[in-house]
């Protein structure tokens, strides 16, 4: 009667358990590694909230600055009209998107951008005062906002 052998050998298992092994040591850090996403989430929330600064201006018929720091942003809005130029005269909070006021995003890890950002304000056209670049470290993509017109690009 032949004997029946179910299972693996010692040499089959070893070799599983090392390929297994050199996978985690490679592929584990690039899966746990959250700084790309990071940076590409803020990358996007500082894109969208210049839209958001420009459209409120424009539905508002006021000067609206968007405030930067290193590693956060701020909405504020002229709140008496005023047509004084740079970021004079945006001392208003303006309530965000999501219903915070003053509008704001912050970096999450070590998330900031390359150099701190002018302030970039919006007039009640919608056009901004400067034109600027704003790079976000870790982001591929850099973001534009055009001098006069205020289109805003990724």
């Amino acid at each position: 009667m032949p004997k029946c052998t179910n299972g693996f050998t010692l040499i089959e298992l070893i070799m599983v358990l090392t390929l297994v092994g050199t996978l985690a040591v490679v592929v584990g850090p690039r899966i746990f590694a959250t700084d790309g996403f990071d940076a590409r989430g803020f990358h996007d929330e500082t894109l969208a909230m210049l839209r958001y600064a420009q459209k409120s201006a424009i539905a508002q018929r006021r000067p609206v600055c968007v405030v930067f720091a290193a590693r956060n942003a701020q909405l504020k809005i002229d709140a008496d009209r005023s047509s004084a130029t740079g970021a004079a005269g945006c001392e208003g909070d303006l309530t965000g998107p999501r219903g915070d006021a003053p509008g704001s995003i912050t970096a999450r890890g070590s998330v900031q951008y390359q150099a701190v950002p002018a302030t970039v304000r919006f007039d009640g056209l919608g056009q901004a005062l400067t034109g600027q670049t704003i790079q976000v470290v870790g982001a591929a993509n850099t973001i534009t906002v055009e001098a006069v017109t205020g289109y805003v690009r990724d």
